[in-house]
């Protein structure tokens, strides 16, 4: 029995130097490769080669793992030295574990010490009760669980993404409320002395009432309610009735120009911290599983089912769910084989093709951002003229721009969705590739709007005493609002009329009319890439035009409130889920990488306008500064000497570069950490490998032994295991016959 004691059940802890070597282990998967690379890493070093010679056989390293696992298991009792948490046994034995490690624990401790854990106990349980209320309290909690028992966890995401928008533009709306329209407010009832804007008159400053006189008829009123003009022009939903300057309240003065542009850079920081945090967890979880095509396929085989699922009929969907991305997963290998095995004709051939569609749709999307040019023109010019007295007509001109842009949105998909199926890709990347094209259509879109307006707002007749053209957009933030203001309402109607008047009638006619057609076109699905690009447009839409119309975030809020309901009902009574899965963490990766290209378009019109183009002389807070940046100079200039030396400090070049450089460094320090655990995580994941296929080696010997003593003389006689036939080592390694009990042990 020395094999025996060597390999596993030794009295003693050998020293790998002194270990034997074993004929078993050294066959094993992992020592052949570890002998491999050291015969490669060797090669070179002749010096290094003598040592290795030199040195002594060690066996396997496998071997010395399993041998200094002895001691482990010959150890009397290990459960206590782990956290009864981690025990594989019942809660009620946990719980007796757990009391007795926490009297062993106090008897070692201080009067203090005890007194201290007491406290950071109470405190721990105050914090996971608080925890639990705060859950209790949490916006549509019943209704998302509702949504998760019956869809599952990636229907769901959609609905938690919804709701975080819901909180992001109410937390927006309470900072702007807060700092900027309250102080106004308040100066308007005379609780605090208010400073006009203005210093001067001249044409500049010449901004006509938009209210309309004499007799108006119902209809006009509609439209000003749909497009933002008339008496809701002269309110504080717009840029243009924000006309104080400062506020002076007894014991300081309040800046509002200052207050306003700090509020939209810190709602707009906010906004990209908030989705950086939530995005961070999704990454990792998205990370690990897209790593390894081999662990894909196990987790879900494995671990596919979502068992939130209570509901039949989506129990049936997830299982064709399933069965849907095993087939796409196993038509990715093939493609991926197919593209491996093309030759260089085949190659050139798939280029050119992709070639010729790519130019086709930027064909496309150069006729459809131009009709949106035009659309916005023709819409701005008809604004300056004397309207007609048709209702619709008045209506359409109005909203123009914004159907233009829907209708793009509608049709640029179903071109993609035609085009990528000749473009031979993975199905992976075919849905990838269409949806980052469907986003750059859809934000894209809104830069053209801008675009389109800023090169009529800056399009004056030289000379040109304002900076931009005056005379048709005395307040051309307050026109830019309401164009914001419109894709927001508009928006809204189209999700709201889409669900009324297209996916209730058609569940009606698959339902109450069931033919080849109708069974063929079947009912709606509930498409979660299409409803998450929806709402990141409405998004995007609320951070350019909260700086134009400062209560857009407030109507937002409104809008999605509204929006849950109705895509609620819409899933439950109209739609199915989408064939295609997504998963909960992948999805919601999805939506906050999608959020944050919205945030970064954002930020660039925004950014533009207050830092490049003149502020409106006749309207807001900034009448009297060239562009809106110019107040935070300004203000710098009126600290006292110690902080003004201090900001142009900061400000200044010398502090820029050396910053920039130790930024630098920090970034190249995080590159090289990640580029290290990401070697140490290959690693890890090799030794895994490894371990699976010595496991497997082991067992089929195990098996040939088992079969071998089965078949020997020793068992047909009844008088047990002892040794297999003709191998005395695999018996030291696999089989030990105890003294007393005849029992076999692997």
């Amino acid at each position: 029995m020395a094999s025996e004691g060597a390999v596993f059940h030794s009295n003693h802890v050998s020293s790998p130097a002194s270990m034997p070597s074993n004929p078993l282990l050294d066959q094993l998967p992992s020592y052949q490769s570890l002998l491999y690379r050291r015969k490669q890493s060797t090669r070179g070093s002749g010096r290094d080669q003598r040592a290795s010679t030199s040195r002594p056989r060690m066996g396997s390293s496998s071997s010395g793992r399993w041998a200094g696992l002895s001691a482990e298991t010959r150890s009397p009792d290990p459960t206590p030295q782990r956290p009864a948490r981690e025990l594989p046994v019942n809660m009620k034995e946990k719980r007796l574990l757990a009391r007795e490690q926490q009297l062993k624990q106090n008897k070692d401790l201080s009067s203090w010490e005890r007194f201290h854990l007491r406290r950071l106990r109470s405190w721990r349980r105050f914090k996971d009760e608080s925890h639990e209320v705060l859950l209790t309290l949490q916006l549509w909690r019943k209704d998302i669980h509702t949504i998760e028992g019956k869809f599952g966890t990636g229907i769901l995401s959609y609905f938690s993404f919804l709701r975080f928008l819901v909180l992001l533009n109410f937390v927006m709306f309470v900072l702007i409320f807060g700092f900027i329209t309250l102080p106004v407010v308040i100066s308007s009832y005379g609780f605090g002395n208010g400073t006009s804007s203005y210093t001067d008159v001249s044409d500049c400053t010449t901004y006509p009432s938009s209210s309309r006189q004499g007799l108006v008829l119902f209809h006009q009123y509609i439209i000003d309610l749909l497009s933002g003009t008339g008496f809701l022009e002269e309110t504080y939903l717009f840029y243009g009735y924000y006309r104080v300057s400062t506020v002076h309240f007894t014991k300081f003065m309040y800046n509002v120009p200052l207050a306003y542009l700090l509020v939209t850079i810190g709602y707009l920081l906010l906004s990209l911290l908030w989705i950086v945090k939530r995005s961070v967890e999704g990454f990792k979880q998205n990370l690990v599983q897209d790593q390894d095509r081999f662990q894909s396929f196990c987790n879900k085989i494995f671990a596919g089912w979502d068992f939130c699922i209570t509901d039949e009929s989506a129990a049936r969907l997830k299982h064709s769910s399933l069965q849907y991305e095993l087939k796409t997963d196993l038509e990715e290998e093939r493609i991926k084989q197919k593209i491996a095995e093309r030759t260089l004709a085949e190659k050139g051939r798939i280029y050119l093709l992709r070639l010729v569609l790519n130019l086709f749709v930027l064909g496309v999307l150069a006729g459809c951002f131009y009709a949106i040019y035009r659309a916005t023109i023709y819409s701005q010019e008809q604004a300056t003229l004397i309207k007609p007295k048709n209702f619709i007509l008045d209506l359409l001109v109005e909203y123009l721009p914004s159907i233009v842009i829907t209708l793009a949105n509608f049709v640029t998909p179903l071109i993609f969705d035609m085009i990528i199926q000749f473009e031979d890709y993975t199905p992976a990347f075919e849905i990838r590739f269409t949806l980052m094209r469907c986003v750059f259509v859809r934000l894209a879109s809104i830069g053209v709007l801008l675009f389109s307006l800023w090169s009529q707002i800056t399009a004056c007749v030289e000379p040109c005493p304002c900076g931009y053209n005056h005379k048709l957009y005395p307040c051309w933030e307050s026109r830019v609002g309401q164009e914001m203001y419109k894709l927001m309402i508009f928006d809204f109607i189209i999700i709201a009329a889409v669900t009324i008047l297209v996916e209730f009638p058609r569940k009606l006619i698959v339902m109450h009319c069931p033919c080849a057609l109708t069974l063929w076109w079947g009912q709606q699905e509930f498409a979660i890439p299409k409803n998450v690009l929806e709402i990141v447009y409405g998004q995007t839409i609320c951070w350019i035009g909260a700086f134009y119309c400062p209560l857009l975030p407030a109507i937002s809020t409104i809008k999605y409130f509204i929006i849950f309901y109705i895509k609620k009902v819409s899933l439950m009574q109209n739609c199915r889920p989408s064939t295609r899965p997504f998963r909960a963490s992948s999805s919601n990766f999805f939506f906050l990488a999608v959020l944050l290209i919205g945030l970064a378009m954002a930020c660039v019109p925004v950014g533009v306008s207050i830092a490049q183009i003149n502020s409106s002389k006749a309207c807001g807070p900034f009448v009297n500064y060239t562009t809106s940046w110019e107040v935070v100079p300004n203000t710098i200039d009126q600290l006292p000497p110690s902080l003004r030396s201090f900001f142009h400090g900061v400000g200044s070049e010398a502090f820029a570069v050396p910053f920039f450089v130790v930024v630098c460094m920090v970034l190249f320090y995080f590159i090289a950490l990640a580029g290290a655990h990401k070697r140490v995580v290959n690693q890890l994941r090799d030794q895994l490998i490894m371990e699976g296929r010595d496991k497997r080696f082991l067992i089929q010997k195990l098996y040939q032994a088992q079969k071998e003593s089965w078949m020997s003389p020793q068992h047909r006689s009844g008088s047990g295991i002892s040794q297999p036939l003709g191998s005395g080592q695999l018996s030291g390694v696999f089989l030990e016959q105890h003294t007393g009990a005849n029992m076999t042990h692997a």
